[in-house]
C-alpha cells in the first residue's frame, strides 16, 4: 500500500477542483475524451519527478517508467502505485479497451495495452492533460489537505 488516501473528494471539494479545470480538461478528465496524438505537454518530458492527477493530485506514475512508445500520448510501463488506478472495461468505438481512471477522484486517464517495454510489458497511454508533473524534491500537490504521505515530495 502507498500510505494514500483513496477517499474520493467530496461533492464541495470536487466542486473546487472541477472549478479550476478548463475546457480541453474538462472534456478529456469529466467527459472521458481524447487529447490529439503528438500535442501533449508531457509527450517529450524528460525531467525526473513524479506525474500525478490533475484533477485530485494523486501520484500516478513515476519518470523512471515513462518510455518514448511512438504513439503520440505519454506512456508508461508501470503506475506509481498498483492501487492509484483503476481499470474499467471500455467498450466505445467499437472495440473492447481499458480505460484508466484515477482511483481516488475517478477521472479518466487514458488507456493501458500489453504491448510495453519489460518488466511488465504494459502501455499506459495517457493523455497530458489528465497529468500534472512534480519535479524531483518538490513537495507533491496536496489539493484536499489531507497530509501524510501526500505531505511527501516526489522521487
Amino acid at each position: 500500500m502507498s500510505g494514500f488516501d483513496l477517499t474520493p473528494p467530496d461533492p464541495a471539494q470536487r466542486a473546487a477542483l472541477e472549478a479550476g479545470l478548463d475546457e480541453a480538461e474538462r472534456r478529456v478528465l469529466l467527459a472521458h475524451g481524447t487529447e490529439a496524438p503528438f500535442c501533449g505537454v508531457f509527450l517529450d518530458n524528460k525531467r525526473e519527478g513524479v506525474y500525478c492527477c490533475r484533477l485530485c493530485g494523486l501520484p500516478l506514475f513515476r519518470s523512471r517508467a515513462k518510455f518514448d512508445s511512438g504513439t503520440g500520448w505519454p506512456s508508461f510501463f508501470a503506475p506509481y502505485a498498483p492501487e492509484h488506478i483503476r481499470y474499467v472495461r471500455d467498450t466505445s468505438h467499437g472495440m473492447v479497451r481499458t480505460e484508466e481512471v484515477c482511483a481516488r477522484c475517478g477521472s479518466h486517464l487514458g488507456h493501458v495495452f500489453p504491448d510495453g517495454p519489460p518488466p511488465t510489458f504494459e502501455r499506459h497511454c495517457i493523455n497530458s492533460v489528465s497529468l500534472s508533473f512534480v519535479d524531483a524534491g518538490q513537495p507533491l500537490p496536496d489539493p484536499l489537505g489531507r497530509g501524510g504521505a501526500e505531505a511527501g515530495v516526489a522521487d
